[in-house]
């Protein structure tokens, strides 16, 4: 599990995809993440939580992509250089500073528009209408693996506004409208509206 409070921006290193094209495996930078890692731990790379491969000592990781990620999430869109978000899981008794963010991508969004403010931005971020209904207003939802406040949501839409801090920390700093970024809702919402639904309550 992640709290969607990023640690450091990575860069994509190598990338070699299967014989097929469908999978791939990344060679990600990232000294902070990989100073205590181990074979096996989870890291979240843009939001997409990735095993740990292999460890070369170098201050980089290696992580398999299975071609479901790659279909449902914007890594697809990652190439050599490629800054990412990265942040590691969460320790038994570490702080909880931002909310339960699982790694498991629900869509893919646009980045619609930004407007500069006196130190901060304002974002629209487009979404498809099915993962919209789980967003709140005042709700939480991670962009690219970071934790943000929904400031309004439209049936296609909703906006964030970005502080200074996440403008320097992360990948939103530099994104311009036509990116793409990967969205996980609230796991809160879809376990509610599964439990409703399966009492008939909610159709």
């Amino acid at each position: 599990m992640f709290t969607g409070i990023v640690e450091e921006i990575g860069t994509v290193e190598a990338i070699e995809h299967g014989p097929d094209g469908s999978d791939a495996r990344l060679r990600v930078r990232g000294p902070l993440v990989v100073s205590d890692a181990h074979l096996g731990d989870s890291i979240s790379v843009s939001g997409v939580c990735l095993t740990v491969t292999e460890l070369p000592g170098d201050g980089t990781f290696f992580a398999d992509v299975m071609p479901e990620t790659l279909r449902r999430s914007a890594l697809e869109d990652v190439g050599v250089s490629s800054p990412v978000n990265l942040e590691r899981a969460l320790p038994v008794g570490g702080r909880y500073g931002g909310h339960v963010v699982q790694g498991h991508v629900d869509g893919v969004g646009t980045i619609l528009s930004r407007s500069p403010g006196p130190r901060w931005d304002d974002v629209e971020i487009g979404l498809a209408p099915e993962l919209a209904r789980y967003v709140a207003e005042k709700g939480s939802i991670a962009v690219s693996g970071i934790s943000l406040t929904v400031t309004h949501v439209t049936d296609e839409s909703f906006g964030v506004s970005l502080i200074p801090t996440t403008l320097e920390a992360t990948t939103l700093g530099t994104l311009a409208p036509g990116a793409r970024v990967n969205l996980e809702v609230d796991v809160l919402a879809k376990y509610t509206e599964r439990l409703l639904s399966t009492a008939g309550i909610l159709r």
